[in-house]
């Protein structure tokens, strides 16, 4: 008579119950042994008019290929890691199929993806609906967390996100214009999609703060992205006399709104941009048009944090960056390498790392000094699920190495970060 207990074994394992067949018989190792190789899905815009955000994620996924060469010492056993990458092109749908993809197909056990609410929402949802744990970051927590339905009451169960919020944005950009003189005259440039919604919202974006800092905002109304005539919002911003523009564009969208600008006669004083002025290749594009412009700075040479991965500085992660792609270090290079140094760290502490839900838990108990600051859920931030950065100011100067280089102007939010001038007028 064959045992039962084998026969019993043998079923949930044909069946594909592994982890609970484990459980069942006491054996929590069992799926851990069966682990033959850990897939991690890796998501951001490559081409499209966002892909300035994810121009460093070659050099990153090189950097953890080498680091990952010999398998991750997971509970003692050397375990092969393999990272797949997809691109969103820009486009959330597309996004979401990749997304589908790594999931169903690929099979992968932890996705982490990049780069504004157009990649990063329908990859965390495809993630959340799914019940594979998910990192994501570079998108504000508002536009990730209300963009996406959050209830604040119940937070989600599998997707957890790391970077600042609007608030800190505010914040640093009302700080940089507090230190120059203008009329507090400010037109808003919001377009149609998840962070301009998420920026222009009278609750929860710009219109409040500005206006208890007693600044007035013109807001001429949401518009497409790739706009190839903002004649009305320049008119919009002449006739109520504004000195400041401020907004969330793409890259492409700023460089026509400026060239426009100027070809129309409208001198702001002050051109806060976010998303749009971020990048150097952005700034070249701009010619003489990128002097003195100024926007949010969460990741530089200048943050006095290490990886908790390769253990250099973010200032040798730079150089690494530029010595490797002979490019200008760009903001995103910090927060790709923080995604895969939280990933290494919770496979390394999950229990069963080929288990989702002990992954998913080794996630959220993160408490992880990385190469963008602490990561740590459940305290660090407004959401059991938002993890927050520091942020601070730059503006874009002539330099000497560079065409451009971006400056810390203020660091009055997050002043462990040094600042390396003050902010001066256009």
């Amino acid at each position: 008579m064959s045992n039962p207990s084998f026969q019993r074994r043998r079923a949930l394992i044909q069946a594909g119950g592994i982890a609970a067949g484990a459980a069942a018989l006491g054996m929590p190792n069992l799926v851990f042994a069966d682990v033959k190789e850990i897939k991690i899905g890796f998501v951001s815009p490559q081409t499209g008019p966002l892909a300035p955000f994810g121009e460093a994620d070659k050099f990153t996924i090189e950097q953890m290929n080498k680091l990952f060469g010999g398998g991750l010492d997971l509970g003692g056993k050397r375990v092969p890691v393999r990272i797949i990458q997809k691109d969103s092109q820009s486009n959330p749908n597309r996004a979401g199929e990749v997304a589908n993809d790594l999931i169903l197909k690929d099979k992968v056990h932890l996705m982490l993806v990049s780069s504004t609410p157009e990649t990063a929402n329908p990859v965390s949802d495809a993630c959340e609906l799914n019940e594979i744990p998910c990192i994501s970051t570079v998108v504000p927590w508002q536009p990730w967390f209300f963009g996406r339905k959050g209830d604040p009451a119940k937070g989600f169960t599998w997707t957890y996100h790391i970077f600042w919020g609007l608030e800190d944005v505010i914040a640093n950009f009302l700080a940089g214009w507090n230190s120059v003189p203008t009329n507090k005259k400010v037109g808003g440039l919001f377009p149609n999609d998840g962070d301009g919604n998420a920026w222009g919202d009278k609750e929860r974006g710009f219109p409040g703060p500005l206006s208890k800092e007693g600044y007035s905002l013109t807001d001429p109304g949401r518009f497409q992205n790739m706009n190839n005539d903002f004649s009305a919002q320049i008119a919009a911003f002449k006739k109520d006399n504004v000195e400041i523009v401020t907004g969330v564009v793409i890259p492409p969208d700023a460089k026509t709104f400026l060239t426009q600008a100027k070809q129309q006669g409208f001198k702001p004083k002050v051109v806060t941009l976010g998303k749009a002025l971020l990048f150097p290749a952005a700034i070249e594009a701009l010619g003489d048009l990128g002097d003195g412009l100024t926007t949010e700075v969460w990741w530089s040479p200048s943050h006095p944090f290490t990886s908790s991965l390769t253990k250099q500085s973010a200032k040798a992660l730079a150089d690494s960056y530029e010595g490797a792609t002979k490019k200008q270090w760009t903001q995103p290079i910090g927060f790709a390498h923080a995604l895969f140094e939280v990933a290494v760290d919770a496979l390394k502490r999950a229990k069963d790392p080929g288990d989702a839900a002990s992954l998913r838990d080794a996630v959220a108990a993160t408490n992880l000094k990385t190469v963008v600051g602490d990561v740590k859920w459940g305290g660090g931030g407004p959401f059991k699920n938002v993890s927050k950065t520091p942020l601070v100011l730059g503006q874009w100067v002539k330099g000497t190495k560079n065409k451009y280089d971006l400056v810390i102007v203020n660091n009055s939010q997050a002043p462990a970060i040094p600042a390396g001038g003050k902010m001066k007028l256009m």
